[in-house]
């Protein structure tokens, strides 16, 4: 024991361990691997390349999801969560498969990429950014992200009736008689079933350790526009912003997320010869590592990301051996495994982002719209998988919800800092003359024009709603 009774950091992080903050690890790891890895594997041979360069792929991502997870979470003692760029896989293995670029040219675009994030991160302006968006409104996007995969796990009923459904009453027995554990018992059951059911893939497995493999970068004027700049775009849109969101709504706002930012850039900078092509953020898996299924305190939930750090290391040493292991499992255990843990963060997303009555307008539009609008367009963002590469922007820049949320709070409340001269009572009449409009029907296209009732007028005598 050091001087003055106080823990050494090995003793502390082994008195924080607990079973459910190692199980959300494992989850997170699970789940992170099993939706994109093949999409992985897709980007690496449409660029042409060989087998030991896949591999070196697979080392790189390891090493750099591992490494830029576990060091913070440790230093910090919160859950930091880094994981590689799934829209961003999912732009490359388009541009891709359009064929015309080496992967020199990809490695290159990869490092010009990096540089962007590292510059974003560095002088803080995502940060500031992210600033101005209020609590309620990033509880909003949390919600609106993570309620496609807690619907997921209803979903797969479908095709794997007795497994999912075996699931389900564990989770629920297991919330009702132990809720700590519930995430582990459901998937001690789903395991066991999946196991006696004979639907385990071990033919997937391959014993193999990862290499890694230096391809020389090639800097073009087209890997720039066409791989490094939509790969940066995406990366910052769909994968930091909700990252940043997932941090927020849970509790972990004061986080250094530009230094973060910076780091993963530096982290992409260093492994994108290798095969690292882009490191961010996570929301899905940070919801899981970062919520209450983890562990009660939220002190102690690093662990869980620790943890997931940890399993990401092993991945990249052993390369297709962990990741055959991940893909034995089936994959309506997968899915019904990650929407039941995030049940609890999108319950929580869903009460912080209708506790400030004056964003409730405009918070309640964002999780159905960036649902509707992501399962529309290919999959809300996080994992990317579905028909087109812009489900995860849709809900998260300005043409969609998220935007038209910001227009409305910049048309309601900075006015405010504008105008001096409206007072609280003028912004509340203003607030009550929207929620009439939109709960009106529409009118004829004859315009009727009425005479502003005495409630709606300002103490200058004309209509709060009456355009500035």
């Amino acid at each position: 024991m050091p001087r003055g009774g106080a823990q050494s950091p090995a003793m502390r992080v082994l008195q924080d361990t607990s079973l459910s903050a190692l199980v959300a690890g494992f989850v997170a790891v699970l789940v992170a691997f099993t939706s994109s890895v093949a999409l992985v594997f897709q980007d690496a041979q449409a660029f042409g390349a060989t087998a030991a360069q896949i591999t070196s792929w697979m080392w790189a991502l390891g090493w750099g999801m591992g490494l830029c997870t576990l060091l913070p979470s440790l230093w910090l003692r919160q859950p930091v969560m880094i994981a590689w760029s799934t829209p961003g896989a999912a732009v490359l293995a388009a541009a891709g498969a359009a064929g015309g670029f080496t992967m020199p040219e990809a490695v290159g675009a990869f490092l010009v990429s990096a540089l962007l994030i590292t510059l974003a991160g560095a002088t803080g302006w995502f940060e500031r950014e992210m600033n101005r968006i209020p609590d309620e409104i990033a509880s909003a996007l949390l919600a609106g992200v993570l309620a496609r995969f807690g619907m997921q796990a209803f979903s797969a009923l479908q095709t794997a009736l007795p497994l999912v459904l075996a699931m389900l009453v564990a989770y629920l027995l297991a919330r009702r008689l132990m809720p700590r554990y519930a995430v582990v018992v459901t998937l001690l059951v789903g395991v066991a079933w999946a196991a006696i059911g004979a639907q385990m893939r071990w033919s997937v497995v391959e014993f193999e350790l990862a290499r890694p493999v230096f391809t020389m970068p090639q800097f073009t004027w087209q890997a720039t526009m066409s791989l490094a700049l939509p790969l940066f775009i995406v990366t910052m849109a769909s994968q930091n912003l909700p990252g940043v969101a997932v941090m927020r709504a849970t509790g972990y706002a004061g986080m250094p997320v530009s230094k973060l930012i910076t780091l993963s850039g530096v982290a992409t900078a260093a492994l994108a010869p290798f095969g690292g092509f882009a490191f961010n953020f996570s929301a899905i898996t940070a919801a899981i590592c970062m919520g209450p299924e983890a562990h009660p305190d939220p002190r102690r939930r690093y662990i869980a990301s620790a943890a997931c750090g940890v399993l990401y290391i092993v991945v990249g040493i052993f390369g297709a051996v962990v990741t055959g292991l991940l893909l034995a499992f089936p994959q309506e255990l997968v899915v019904a495994i990650a929407g039941l843990a995030l049940l609890g963060a999108i319950g929580g997303g869903l009460a912080s982002s209708l506790r400030e009555e004056r964003h409730r307008g405009c918070a309640h539009h964002l999780p159905r719209d960036a649902q509707r609008r992501g399962d529309r367009r290919g999959g809300v963002g996080i994992l990317g998988r579905g028909r087109g590469q812009r489900g995860a922007l849709c809900a998260t820049v300005p043409q969609t919800a998220c935007g038209r949320t910001l227009l409305e709070l910049q048309r309601h409340e900075f006015p405010l800092r504008r105008r001096s001269a409206r007072t609280l009572q003028d912004l509340q009449g203003h607030h009550l003359c929207h929620d009439a409009r939109g709960a009106a029907p529409r009118p004829s296209r004859r315009r009727v024009r009425t005479a502003p009732s005495a409630l709606a007028l300002g103490r200058r005598g004309r209509s709060p709603c009456a355009r500035d």
